[in-house]
C-alpha cells in the first residue's frame, strides 16, 4: 500500500460515524443500508456519504441485490493498511 492509500484509509476511518459503521459492517458480515439508517438516528444521507467514501477506500464492498445494498467489509484491505503501517513504523527504527 503506498502512501496516498494510506492516508485515504486513514481519513476514512478517523471519522467516529464512519468507524462506528465499519465497525457494524465488519461485525455483521453483510448489512444493508436501512441497518445502517437505523444506527442512533443516522439519515439515509449520511449513510451514502460515509458508505462512498468507505468504499473509495476500499474498506467495504458494496454490492446490489435487487433493490436493496448490501454492504461487506474487505478484511483483506484491513490487514495490508495494518501490515503497512507496522512497515512505516519500521522504517523510523534503521
Amino acid at each position: 500500500m503506498n502512501l496516498a492509500q494510506i492516508e485515504k484509509v486513514a481519513k476514512a476511518l478517523g471519522d467516529a460515524t464512519r468507524l462506528k459503521i465499519y465497525e457494524h459492517i465488519a461485525s455483521r458480515g453483510q448489512v444493508n443500508c436501512r441497518a445502517l439508517v437505523n444506527l442512533r438516528g443516522i439519515t439515509p444521507a449520511t449513510v451514502s456519504h460515509h458508505l462512498r467514501i468507505l468504499s473509495e477506500a476500499g474498506l467495504i464492498n458494496c454490492r446490489r441485490e435487487g433493490q436493496f445494498v448490501k454492504n461487506q467489509a474487505n478484511r483483506d484491505a484491513l490487514e495490508e493498511f495494518t501490515d503497512s503501517l507496522k512497515k512505516l513504523a519500521g522504517k523510523g527504527k534503521r
